[in-house]
Order: structure tokens, then sequence, then C-alpha cells
């Protein structure tokens, strides 16, 4: 838990400050800033337009008397994918559009999936039923 919080307050933000100098120093300062605008308003459009299509697949899939597990690993993985597309920065927004992208979610999904049942094989996580 704490190697977690140290590498989200420190490690991150270094990251990101190294990716802005870096980029201001090719583009210029205020062309680094308006870059940062434009990524995260298409980011959060195709936040939008990724989540409405996982809510319909999994809507369809809950009509269709299925469960839609996969539907929300993809919903997940939207989610996460704008919370990192709102932060400033250029390599949260990068993991963040990948997350929210169609062809590279599959990916993430797999980790996920790969986490959640490491997690229930040690008893970390446990599904009670009714």
């Amino acid at each position: 838990m704490w190697k977690w919080l140290f590498a989200v307050v420190v490690i991150v933000p270094a990251v990101e400050i190294f990716g802005f100098n870096f980029v201001a120093s090719r583009v210029g300062g205020g062309n680094t800033f308006l870059l940062t605008i434009v990524t995260s308003a298409i980011g959060m459009l195709m936040m939008r337009f990724e989540g409405r299509k996982v809510l319909e697949d999994s809507r369809a899939r809950m009509n269709a008397g299925q469960i839609p597990g996969r539907s929300m690993v993809d919903g997940l993985c939207v989610f996460l994918g704008g919370i990192l597309l709102v932060i400033p920065g250029f390599v949260t927004d990068i993991v963040g559009f990948t997350m929210v992208f169609p062809l590279t979610r599959p990916l993430y999904r797999f980790l996920i999936l790969k986490w959640l049942e490491r997690k229930m094989k040690n008893g970390k996580i446990t599904i009670h039923r009714r």
C-alpha cells in the first residue's frame, strides 16, 4: 500500500514535470500548455464515447441473460483512463488514451483480470453470494 502511495505522490509528478520540461523545450511553453488542454479535451470526448459503448454492451449482455464480465472490466478501464486524462501531464495522458482506446484496452483488461485472479487465489478478495 505504501509503495503505491509513494509512487502516486512522488514518482508520477516527477515524471510529469520531466515530461513538461521536455515538451516545453521542444515546442515552447505556450504550445505545451495548449497541447495539454487539447489532449485533455480529446481524452474526455473519447471517454464519453467509449463509456457509452461499454454501457450499451453491458446492457445488451444483461438483456440476453449473460453476465457482463468483460464489459465491466472495460468500463473500469475507461473510467481509470478518464481519470488519467483529466490529470494534467503527458505521461498520464498516454496511459489514459491507451486505456480508453479500444484496440489497446485488452492489454489492461488482461492485466486487471490476472490481478483479480491472483487476489482471489490468495484469499484477499472473496465473493459472497446471496
